[in-house]
């Protein structure tokens, strides 16, 4: 049997299949899934299972370089925002407009996972990361501004 938190066979396969950059999105019950999209669906029964549950698991299995999340949710539904910070703490945060997460990001999104969450503006946008420890540990290389602090964090276990 396999090792980790995950077990759904599926959303193991997405993450696996997960490049630099790559965008999956974490919803709720009832965001607007595109018909062609690669479609995770782990929906029961209201709030089963809920947001914070799927997105612990994703974070302990995927590498989360930057999070979005509808610029809405600040005043709407601080709560979720908080969760939403806490497990992702050491990722970089946008917030962007929640008709732009329902439209042009739902297309962009190479795998949409769908929780039952019943909780107002709680789609999470994940875009994948690399473990710049190791993609920067060869001999010569440069470390870039941008990923210094990064590799930092991640030598230290805080990303």
């Amino acid at each position: 049997m396999k090792q980790g938190t995950i077990l759904n066979k599926e959303l193991n396969h997405a993450i696996a299949s997960m490049g630099h950059t790559d965008l999956m999105i974490v919803c709720d019950a009832g965001f607007p899934i595109p018909n062609d999209a690669w479609r995770i669906d782990l929906a029961l029964v209201q709030d089963v299972p809920d947001l914070e549950t799927v997105l612990t698991a994703i974070s302990e299995e995927m590498i989360v370089e930057k999070v979005s999340y509808a610029s809405e949710m600040a005043k709407n539904n601080p709560p979720l925002l908080k969760k939403v910070e806490r497990i992702f703490a050491s990722s970089n945060k946008e917030s962007i407009s929640h008709e732009l997460i329902l439209s042009e990001m739902a297309k962009k999104a190479k795998v949409i996972v769908r929780t039952g969450a019943f909780d107002p503006w709680g789609n999470i946008l994940l875009y994948s990361g690399v473990d710049a420890p190791i993609w920067f540990s060869k001999d010569g290389l440069n470390v870039p501004d941008e990923y210094a602090e990064r590799v930092r964090q991640m030598r230290e276990g805080k990303a």
